[in-house]
């Protein structure tokens, strides 16, 4: 017993009487579906949207690089961990970005937990004053902790909106500090997209740094999968865990930015480096990506296929425009209650619900894959018209 387990359990009641109380499903994969509890469903839930995590050159590199290099790096990257693999792959995925270099991270919100602290101490240590950070209100919770990690509040814009960016960098045009623009390219619960040639020009006029985070963009959009920020941004943030099926996530930029980022960013620093057989997965994946634009046209195609149909029923997805299709709900046993309805009839999805959300706004969180084909849109829509209909 834990000196504070009464104050754990009383805590997670009242998570639970808001219907706000998470808990861990196992899943098993089979033949392409998943298997939770006797029951076999479709996955619109995950962020695999490739199928790259399937993919039969992923799981060869990763197995053939485990089998050659070990299981393990077996330190940080600034003792011994350093393999010419990191390099390898680190000089692909800068190539691929169309950038000058790049540094991995074990997963996105490390990366974004501790490089936006050691930006921020770059303000203070050369100008004297804190960085101001000039955010998207939606912008992820990683995000988020990296400026309260580094002490620094936020001058919050509202979702996408850069009149009112505008309004903020030229009310705070005076003030000492360096200055920085932070977004995400595609919003993870909404689905939308950030206009990145806007905030660009923006940054420019105003002389701020732009940090874009690509996690949900990566493999899915732009030239070839490479995003929507390319040649855009100062630093992207993305993930190999999404589209590129894999683990780990990277920072690219110019040479000096990542240079720094191994001087000063904590999560890099203090972290053991990516194994082997991870990084035979990234590898392979950035050979495979950049050929998949069938792929990408049919997921897209198939994203705007199933917003027609919730649309016609009177449904919002918000304004998305991609391959995450949230479908608001409003409170959030209700949308348990659907998003349970939904394994009944064969699809795994998920309820996100507040804090994850504004109170108010739970929804069912669509996340398609390549592999779905128009009868399982079809029936999928159907299933999610006929539920939210239903349940009251």
């Amino acid at each position: 017993m834990s000196l504070f387990d009464n104050h754990f359990t009383a805590t997670l009641t009242e998570r639970e009487v808001a219907g706000t109380r998470r808990t861990l499903r196992p899943v098993l994969r089979q033949d392409g579906m998943i298997v939770r509890d006797g029951r076999q469903m479709l996955d619109v839930s995950s962020n695999d949207y490739l199928g790259l995590a399937d993919h039969l050159l992923l799981r060869e590199r990763a197995a053939d690089w485990a089998l050659r290099f070990g299981t393990g790096a077996r330190a940080s990257r600034l003792v011994s961990g350093t393999l010419d693999l990191h390099r390898r792959v680190e000089t692909k995925m800068a190539t691929f970005k169309g950038c000058e270099d790049a540094i991995l991270f074990a997963s996105g919100w490390q990366a974004n937990a501790s490089v936006m602290p050691a930006l921020c101490a770059l303000s203070v240590a050369r100008t004297g004053a804190p960085m101001l950070v000039f955010s998207d209100r939606l912008n992820h919770a990683s995000l988020h902790h990296g400026c309260a990690a580094a002490g620094v509040r936020q001058i919050r814009f509202r979702h996408n909106d850069l009149s009112h960016l505008e309004t903020l960098l030229a009310r705070e045009a005076e003030k000492p500090g360096l200055r920085m623009i932070v977004t995400e390219s595609v919003f993870s619960m909404d689905g939308d997209r950030a206009d990145i040639p806007a905030l660009r020009a923006l940054a420019d006029r105003a002389g701020a740094f732009l940090y874009v985070d690509e996690a949900h963009a990566t493999g899915v959009l732009g030239p070839k999968g490479r995003g929507l920020s390319c040649g855009m941004a100062d630093l992207t943030m993305g993930t190999c865990s999404k589209a590129l099926g894999g683990m780990g996530a990277y920072i690219t930029g110019s040479k000096p930015l990542c240079d720094y980022l191994v001087n000063h960013a904590s999560g890099f620093i203090y972290s053991t480096a990516l194994p082997p057989a991870v990084l035979g997965a990234i590898d392979a994946a950035l050979d495979v990506v950049p050929g998949l634009n069938v792929e990408r046209a049919q997921l897209l195609g198939q994203a705007e296929r199933l917003r027609t149909m919730l649309h016609g029923a009177g449904l919002s997805t918000a304004d998305s425009t991609t391959q995450i299709v949230p479908v608001l709900i409003g409170e959030s046993e209700r949308a348990m209650q659907v998003a349970a309805g939904l394994e009944e009839a064969g699809f795994l999805t998920v309820a996100i619900r507040p804090p994850t959300v504004p109170a108010g706004t739970a929804r069912l969180r669509l996340a398609l894959h390549a592999r779905l084909n128009d009868s399982e849109i079809d029936r999928l829509g159907q299933a999610v018209i006929a539920l939210t209909r239903d349940i009251a």
